[in-house]
């Protein structure tokens, strides 16, 4: 009785030190990439691959050695699971997760037989967005609800940040946006606005263009669609 009691202990202080061992790991890593390269960690735990972590950060989706000397920014396919894109996966939760924080600051346009949600990053500046969004009928005759979030290209120094802002604080958004796209000058204006923070995001997920498309599932589809191909695409991922 009293070996196995001792077994216990030993078993459990055994597990003590590990957790300790890996939560000191797991904040040297934070320390080093905030430190050293000025990313913000938002999540960081064991990658599929051994020896590596995987950090979520300001900067986008990468991998760090556990002795922090080595950083990696590129894709991991797990063979064994049919080249499954471990890092598409763990961007796309991220993306589902991400987007709730946005429930009440997109600009959506509402298919009335709605039968798929999109959210689409966009530049009112970018020709493809332009195309985009001339076509939005079209979406939402085919059952497409868009939702809008703000991803000014050039960044938050610029004028089409400015111009984004002013759109979203707009009395009506939609009808701004619209006219935006379409070329036309804005009223200025400003408010309590999450166009700062949608950038953000884009840039944690992978955004790296505009329009870029989420879907239900969290997967992205950068570039433009045309509205039957992007139909399409809905049907085949079940979104």
């Amino acid at each position: 009785m009293k070996h196995w009691i001792a077994s216990l202990t030993l078993a459990a202080l055994v597990s003590a030190f590990a957790v300790e061992a890996e939560t000191d790991t797991e904040q040297q890593l934070k320390t080093t990439l905030s430190d050293q390269l000025g990313m913000k960690v938002t999540s960081l735990e064991p990658a599929p691959v051994e020896g590596l972590y995987q950090a979520v950060t300001s900067r986008g989706l990468f991998y760090v050695s556990t002795d922090g000397g080595y950083l990696i920014h590129g894709r991991v396919y797990n063979i064994n699971k049919g080249l499954l894109n471990e890092t598409e996966q763990a961007l796309a939760e991220i993306r589902l997760e991400g987007l709730e924080q946005f429930q009440d600051s997109t600009i959506e346009f509402k298919a009335d037989d709605e039968r798929h949600v999109i959210t689409v990053f966009t530049d009112i500046s970018c020709g493809y967005c332009r195309k985009l969004h001339s076509q939005i009928d079209e979406y939402n005759r085919r059952g497409i609800t868009v939702r809008y979030l703000a991803f000014p290209r050039g960044g938050l120094n610029t004028q089409t940040y400015k111009d984004m802002v002013s759109v979203w604080c707009s009395d009506e958004p939609k009808a701004t946006l619209t006219a935006a796209k379409a070329g036309d000058n804005i009223p200025a204006n400003s408010c309590e606005n999450k166009v700062r923070q949608q950038y953000e995001f884009g840039q944690k997920v992978g955004v790296n263009g505009t329009p870029a498309l989420i879907l239900d599932d969290g997967s992205m589809i950068p570039g433009y669609q045309p509205p039957a191909r992007l139909e399409q695409a809905l049907q085949g991922s079940g979104s």
